[in-house]
């Protein structure tokens, strides 16, 4: 079943007087969306007590729960000791995210730094089969670990470069920001053809079975020279990509991933406008 939900508490749900995580899973409920995602952006700073009682609350809802590890996380830094926090924040997250229920944790690769690409790619990869040893390490091999297209081109997280990582172990499941991918390629997703192509190359190089429930964020980007400047709503006119299209592909090749909204403050209602896109289409 294909699932849609938002990335964080929207505008919305502050204005109705919520404020505690455990309340966004009826609130993401009552609107009929499936699934939210809880951002450790910052930080893991939560307690096991906390991680279970919003487990509780989003299990009673029927609502998943998948979470965004720190954005920090760079497995391209050339420093161990800097590279070595990065698998804790990707652990740390992994253990909070079981503790409440979900399966799937996203995560940002690298940056690319003073390296080569190549060079960059290449060191983000081994320390990927490093996390590998440590998630099966700490038995959460049960797991998915998403590792997402990126933005901006001083990032790591070219489609082809996610493939190459989910290579290393089935541990790891793709992340698809298309926004991202629109946004590095100055404007590329415009005809279902770009999305298709994008979508047919990824299971080919994975497989469909691993292509089938991988995880989707959705967004129009403004972008610049260097990529991705920031996140708009769906109200925008000017930047894509649009969901409308891509709805089709996702019909048409059989996919059903898990959609997360990255909206800026309307998530939750841009979330349920690419549900009913998706149910029409």
């Amino acid at each position: 079943m294909i699932k849609f939900g938002p990335s964080g508490n929207s505008e919305s749900f502050y204005a109705a007087g919520y404020k505690h995580t455990e309340d966004a899973a009826a609130f993401v409920k009552e609107r009929g969306l499936d699934c939210f995602e809880y951002s450790f952006g910052r930080g893991v700073r939560m307690t096991e007590e906390k991680a279970i009682s919003i487990g509780e609350a989003f299990q009673k809802a029927g609502v998943e729960i998948s979470v965004h590890a720190p954005y920090f996380i760079n497995f391209a830094n050339p420093d161990d000791e800097m590279a070595a926090k990065s698998y804790g924040y990707v652990l740390d997250s992994a253990k909070m995210c079981k503790l409440m229920g979900g399966k799937r944790i996203v995560f940002h690769p690298a940056a690319q730094g003073k390296a080569t690409r190549e060079d960059a790619v290449a060191l983000t990869e081994e320390r990927l089969k490093v996390l590998r040893d440590y998630i099966y390490c700490n038995d959460l091999q049960d797991m998915i670990f998403c590792p997402e297209t990126m933005g901006k081109h001083a990032q790591i997280g070219t489609v082809e470069e996610i493939v190459r990582f989910c290579k290393v172990d089935p541990v790891y499941t793709p992340c698809v920001d298309f926004g991202h991918i629109n946004a590095r390629e100055g404007g590329s997703l415009k005809t279902a053809g770009d999305y298709e192509d994008r979508l047919s190359y990824m299971i080919s190089e994975l497989g469909y079975e691993r292509m089938k429930h991988f995880h989707v964020h959705f967004s129009k980007i403004m972008y610049g020279a260097k990529g991705e400047v920031k996140h708009l709503t769906f109200a925008d006119e000017v930047y894509g990509p649009e969901f409308s299209t891509l709805a089709g592909v996702l019909k048409k090749l059989n996919l059903y991933p898990y959609i997360v909204s990255e909206s800026d403050g309307t998530q939750v209602e841009d979330a349920s406008d690419m549900k009913k896109t998706y149910e029409n289409a």
